[in-house]
């Protein structure tokens, strides 16, 4: 099982690297999740160089993938050649966006007459896209889902976790990252938000 992070330069180290941490507390053999990206390292918006782990191509043959989101977005889907390389199909992926990666989505046409999340800054490019915005930290519906807000992308990791591998795990994977002394409100609160569309 494989889930690959999009993760373009300018990217948004909180969604991104929560995600990444997050799904990877699944320790399921085979399950494995990469940070993806066009070029072989990417610089987040403050700075941070990341060392890509998977290619945009192989993005397109994994079983799931999260768009991370960050300052450059609007440049990424303005590139014809670099949106040609995100073949993503909901037919046969989970496809989850965070932020201004609903952006990247609604380019791509995957949510057509699907409503979406997605961060303040980004939702006026959104809905300029044709996508209705809703006012909450995640929604889904079949296999796309999409997160607004940066620590969304709990929701966003807990909500793939619990679509391949059940609710349990997802709960153990967010118990683990909760704070202490909070850990069965972050359940509580992360059950709320995904349940709904698992």
């Amino acid at each position: 099982m494989h889930i690959a992070i999009l993760t373009f330069d300018g990217f948004n180290e909180l969604d991104s690297l929560i995600a990444l941490g997050i799904l990877n507390r699944v320790r399921t053999p085979g399950w494995r999740v990469s940070i993806a990206s066009p070029t072989p390292t990417v610089r987040s918006m403050n700075g941070v160089l990341l060392e890509a782990q998977a290619t945009l191509e192989d993005a397109a043959g994994a079983d799931a993938v999260v768009v991370g989101s960050g300052i450059r977005t609007r440049d990424v889907v303005a590139d014809p050649a670099l949106m040609a390389r995100l073949r993503l199909d909901p037919q046969r992926q989970l496809l989850g966006a965070q932020c201004s990666g609903t952006l990247v989505l609604a380019k791509l046409g995957l949510l057509r007459d699907v409503p979406a999340c997605t961060d303040l800054t980004t939702k006026p490019w959104v809905q300029e896209a044709g996508v209705s915005v809703l006012d909450q930290p995640l929604f889904a519906r079949e296999n796309v889902a999409t997160a607004g807000g940066c620590l969304a992308s709990q929701y966003l990791a807990a909500w793939v976790i619990a679509r391949l591998q059940g609710m349990p795990a997802a709960e153990d994977a967010i118990h683990y990252v909760a704070p202490v002394g909070e850990k069965e409100e972050y359940v509580a609160r992360m059950r709320a938000n995904v349940v709904p569309y698992v």
